[in-house]
């Protein structure tokens, strides 16, 4: 069953997301990972971070290594999730365009801690094979 919780951002709530959580009790590391944790979710969202709004071909060259099929999954689990929001913009040829909702924003610190640890903890794999079992 979801549970609801107040997501809260400079101490002010911002909007109701419901999570589901694993177990009896509710965790918040369990209830984020659930929400960002997927493959490619994290990569997306610190695109957007960086650069800004992005149509959809501009961030699969930002992401790099994504396929049109799973980038277009990502991106609609994320606007389900409401970390994203995707608009179409009124333009010859019309276009999508790709930002962070406020939601989504809220997550800065929380993938740049992560870009610091893995900039502070690890390194490039020898080959594109190596990686941790």
């Amino acid at each position: 069953m979801p549970i609801q919780y107040e997501y809260r951002y400079m101490s002010e709530p911002t909007q109701k997301l419901e999570i589901w959580c694993a177990g009896k009790d509710w965790c918040p590391v369990t209830a984020t990972a659930t929400l960002i944790g997927k493959k490619w979710h994290t990569v997306v969202l610190h695109r957007l971070l960086d650069n800004g709004p992005l149509g959809f071909n501009a961030l699969k060259d930002e992401v790099g290594g994504i396929s049109s099929k799973v980038l277009s999954d990502v991106l609609e689990d994320l606007e389900q999730k409401q970390l994203i929001n995707r608009e179409i913009v009124n333009e010859k040829p019309v276009r999508v365009e790709y930002s962070l909702t406020d939601v989504g924003e809220s997550l800065e610190s929380v993938i740049m801690e992560m870009a610091d640890w893995g900039q502070e903890h690890l390194m490039p794999a020898a080959t594109e094979d190596s990686s941790i079992a």
